[in-house]
C-alpha cells in the first residue's frame, strides 16, 4: 500500500465474531455511516465475498465503486479499487489481533480521488472515514445484532 492512514480499536469479541461482521456487506447500511447500498457481485469458493459494489453518499462524497477483497482467515482482509466515479485508488485492510479484552482491529487505508487535494486534507478525510468505520463496526459487533 502506498502512503496511507491507520487507526485501530479494541472490540470486546473474538476475531471470528468481528470478521463475522466485516465479511456481511448487505449489512453495511444499517450501521456504516454513508452506505446507501452494498451488493456483493461475485463470491470466492469459501462462499465470501471477492467483489462488492458500493454506493456512498457522505457529504460532500457521493460515489459509487467496486472493490476486490482477499480474505485470510479471521485474522485479515485487504480491499483494492476495482472501478469508481471520483475515486482513483482505494487500497485499504482490517487486521484482526487477539488481545485479553477481545479483538485489536486495525484499519489501514490509502485513497486518492480524481480531484486535487492537498496530501494533508486528504489524510485528515482518511481519518475520519476509518475512525467512523471502527466505532461503527466495534458498536454493530458488541450489540450483537
Amino acid at each position: 500500500m502506498a502512503e496511507q492512514t491507520t487507526s485501530s480499536i479494541v472490540v470486546e469479541a473474538p476475531p471470528a465474531d468481528v470478521m463475522a461482521v466485516i465479511a456481511d456487506f448487505e449489512s453495511y447500511p444499517g450501521w456504516a455511516k454513508g452506505m446507501t447500498r452494498v451488493e456483493v457481485r461475485s463470491t470466492q469458493a469459501d462462499g465470501r465475498a471477492s467483489e462488492v459494489f458500493f454506493a456512498v453518499d457522505v457529504s460532500p462524497i457521493k460515489d459509487e465503486y467496486t472493490l476486490h477483497y482477499t480474505w485470510d482467515g479471521d485474522r485479515e482482509v485487504r480491499w483494492t479499487l476495482v472501478e469508481g466515479g471520483m475515486l482513483k485508488a482505494l487500497d485499504g485492510a482490517y487486521e484482526l489481533r487477539e488481545v485479553a479484552a477481545g479483538t485489536e482491529v486495525t484499519y489501514r487505508l490509502a485513497l486518492d480521488v480524481s480531484l486535487p487535494l492537498i496530501g494533508m486534507v486528504k489524510r485528515k478525510g482518511e481519518k475520519i472515514l476509518i475512525d467512523s468505520a471502527l466505532k461503527g463496526l466495534k458498536k454493530r459487533v458488541e450489540s450483537g445484532a
